[in-house]
């Protein structure tokens, strides 16, 4: 398991709680959750809304109101036979009501059980010990935070859209923001040894897909997975680091900023430039392995193709196809693709 410096803990701790004390001023979302509480993935569940693209969600918890927001719950798309516990970004009223059915699709920017998905009369629990638990509908224990006994006190969504486990004096327990899927919104930082992995399709959510994006300790990767990994986009930094401190990738309003000498509040080594957010707006690592900037106008648009600018349409990976890509990965020492080399010697 990774251990995460004191600073970066500290960071998220501040951010996750600024948020409590404004919760008496919403009266109509909910947004924290208190110890022995559970759910059920019940089709008469409350807050359960069916969009037009045949997704479903159920919300658990729910941050803010008017205009999109963070919520958490169940989220199904298509036959709707299996569900994933999810954060995910929905259109909401002035009362705290899930709107918008035929454009404002749930956005899906983090998931705990994307390789398990349950069905039907699922139930999460945050148990009295603390543990935030999912099981199937037949009892099957499915995902855990594997927090009991660590004092937590409850369960809070961020405005940031962090899921988070605090304990009595509000320090983080746990966060979802800790464990990336395959997605990041602004204020999320991508520490030394995360990684965005990409799902199968669109429909298969696993994290069986073959592309990553990682950050290491000299800067930002994105790879097939291969052994070793083939990469085809990287902004690295080959001078031996002069910090303690981790390297991060943190996405901004308008940038996603690389630190690996540098350390806030110092100007990041590298920025890569994103169009400034006028909505909510995440990234996405797609089975594809472009990395899309998605925001918010009167519907869910695509705003950027982060390394398309650098790479260009026609270099990449899946261009040449996946099985022929991985059959000539194993053959060969590097891989061409169109007009440039993925050197797996880095």
């Amino acid at each position: 398991m990774m251990i995460m410096s004191s600073w970066w803990i500290a960071f998220f701790t501040i951010a996750s709680f600024s948020y409590l004390a404004s919760v008496s001023s919403q009266p109509y979302d909910y947004p924290t959750a208190n110890l022995s509480s559970t759910w059920i993935n019940s089709v008469s569940a409350d807050h359960s809304v069916t969009f037009t693209d045949n997704s479903t969600v159920r919300a658990i918890l729910l941050r803010g109101t008017f205009g999109p927001k963070y919520a958490c719950g169940f989220y199904c798309n298509g036959t709707c036979e299996r569900y994933l516990f999810s954060v995910f970004i929905v259109q909401t009223n002035s009362g705290g009501g899930i709107t918008s059915p035929a454009v404002g699709f749930p956005q899906v920017v983090w998931s705990a059980n994307r390789n398990s998905p349950v069905r039907i009369n699922a139930t999460l629990q945050l148990t009295p010990d603390g543990d935030l638990v999912l099981r199937d509908a037949d009892g099957t224990l499915t995902w855990s935070t594997n927090t009991t006994g660590k004092s937590v006190a409850g369960l809070n969504l961020t405005e940031m859209g962090n899921l988070v486990l605090f304990d009595e004096k509000n320090a983080v327990v746990w966060q979802s923001f800790g464990h990336p899927t395959d997605a990041l919104v602004p204020g999320q930082v991508l520490v030394a040894g995360m990684n965005l992995t990409a799902g199968v399709s669109a429909t298969n959510w696993s994290d069986g897909g073959v592309f990553s994006v990682s950050m290491t300790s000299q800067g930002l990767v994105a790879s097939v997975t291969a052994d070793p990994p083939l990469v085809y986009y990287d902004r690295l930094y080959a001078n031996p680091k002069t910090n303690k401190e981790e390297s991060y990738a943190k996405y901004q309003n308008g940038s996603l900023q690389l630190y690996v000498h540098s350390v806030e509040p110092s100007r990041p080594d590298s920025t890569i430039d994103i169009p400034p957010a006028a909505s909510a707006q995440y990234m996405k690592l797609g089975p594809d392995g472009h990395l899309r900037v998605f925001e918010w106008g009167s519907q869910w648009t695509e705003v950027a193709d982060v390394f398309t600018g650098y790479l260009g349409v026609c270099n990449y990976p899946l261009v040449c196809g996946i099985r022929d890509l991985l059959k000539r990965a194993v053959q060969l020492p590097e891989i061409k693709l169109h007009c440039r080399k993925l050197q797996t010697d880095k």
